[in-house]
Order: structure tokens, then sequence, then C-alpha cells
């Protein structure tokens, strides 16, 4: 059987590029961003801008998964200039695109903000409803729900994966505890989008994206069960000087 073809949006990101990277073999890859400059020649490359819904269909042409990462990730992006037309507009002709070109699965890259209003000391679960903490955090609620609503007649799975504090962090580093309690490494991010890819599931889910820290400010026990996530970072023991995982 060949393999399936995956389109990674926002491929010249820090998340998408930490993805691509890790692949050896990237010949099932087709890397779409705004600047493909910053992308390597080697791989199979698009110029896309999410804006624009016939870019986004021919994108999506032939594509098995999406794993959809292009955005503004400003928490403090202007909701008409910005938000709008990138994260609500372009996440919708990019679920519109890859439903009409046939896709079978999309990964949408959501993300912790759009759970930011629960107190600090309350931990999410992937159950609780959106309670977002400004307007980004309202751009991915609704990215969520769009990818609920593209998963009702069961032709298209798709999952949101709430992603949390995408960082490096060194020992002895100082880091505010919501950052630390909300941390998830590239290598950690890089498996569960992995994960998500290869996981047999059908309809809609939320997973979240979060390391295994100490304490998390996402709850991943469903995200374990549900796509197997294993993460192997723990921020508590990487600030406190500890050897990670291997």
């Amino acid at each position: 059987m060949s393999k399936q073809k995956i389109l990674v949006t926002g491929a010249a990101g820090h998340i998408g590029r930490a993805f691509w990277i890790a692949r050896d073999d990237k010949s099932d890859l087709r890397l779409a961003d705004i600047d493909v400059s910053k992308l390597p020649d080697s791989v199979q490359r698009f110029s896309l801008d999410i804006r624009d819904q016939a870019s986004c269909l021919e994108a999506c042409e032939g594509i098995d998964t999406v794993i959809h990462l292009a955005a503004d990730p400003n928490a403090d992006a202007e909701f008409t200039s910005s938000l709008l037309p990138v994260n609500i507009v372009g996440t919708y002709n990019m679920l519109f695109a890859a439903k009409t070109q046939g896709c079978k699965r999309f990964i949408f890259a959501s993300s912790a903000q759009a759970i930011e209003g629960y107190p600090k000391d309350v931990q999410v679960h992937e159950w609780m409803a959106p309670r977002p903490g400004n307007l980004y955090g309202v751009s991915k609620a609704f990215g969520d729900a769009l990818a609920s609503m593209y998963a009702n007649d069961g032709q298209m799975t798709t999952i949101a994966v709430r992603i949390a504090n995408v960082a490096e962090f060194h020992p002895g580093e100082t880091h505010s505890p919501r950052d630390v309690a909300a941390f998830i490494s590239y290598r950690d991010v890089v498996a569960l989008l992995g994960r998500c890819v290869e996981a047999d599931l059908i309809g809609f889910h939320i997973v979240h994206g979060v390391s295994d820290n100490r304490y998390k400010r996402l709850s991943i026990d469903k995200t374990r069960k549900a796509v197997g996530y294993a993460p192997l970072d723990d921020a508590f023991e990487i600030l406190e000087g500890q050897t990670p995982a291997d």
C-alpha cells in the first residue's frame, strides 16, 4: 500500500518545521506556507494563502491528511484585520477544501487559549467546554467547533489539538507557574501530531498538547487513550536540571 499524502500548512513556522524535520522520509509531505522561501527546495512545496479558497482547494488536491498549523499565533492579534481573515475564514477555507477534495483526516492546531478563561488552579479536561481568555482563543474555539461540524457525516475524521506552551526550557530558568504547567517540548508536540496522523479514529476528537509535566494545566488522560500519546518531557524536571527521558 502507498503511504498517505500529508499536507502541512504553516510549514515554515516553528511547529511545522519541527514536524517535517523529524521525518526521515519526507516523500509523503506537501509543505505549504505563504512564504515557501523558508522551506527547502528538496521537498514538495506549495505557496498557500489560506485566505484564498481557490488556493486551499488546490493545496488539498490528492491529499489524505491535512495538518493545519497556519494561523496568526499572536494572542494579542487584532480581530478584524488578522484573526477574522486568517484564523477564522482561513480555517473555514481549509476545512471546506479538505472536505471537497476528499481528504480523510483534518488535524487542526487549536490552542490552550481556547480554555484560558478557566481559573489557573483548575485543570482543564478534554471534554470541558471552551472558555477563551482573549479573541485569539475565540478564533481557535471557532476552529474547534467547525472541525466538529465537518466530522458529522462520518466522511472525514477531525482532530482539534489544543497546543499549549511550545518552548525550549533549560535548567535554572524561571518561568511563570502557568507557563511551566502548560509546557510542551518540541519533540512531544511532534510526537503528538504524529499520533494524530496515525491513530485509528473516526469522528471528532479534542486532544491536549502538553508534556508530561508534574502538574499539567491541561489533562492528557483522554488524549493518551485516544491517540496513544506518550510524552517524554516534564518541565519541572528540565528546570530542576534532571536528565530528560530518552
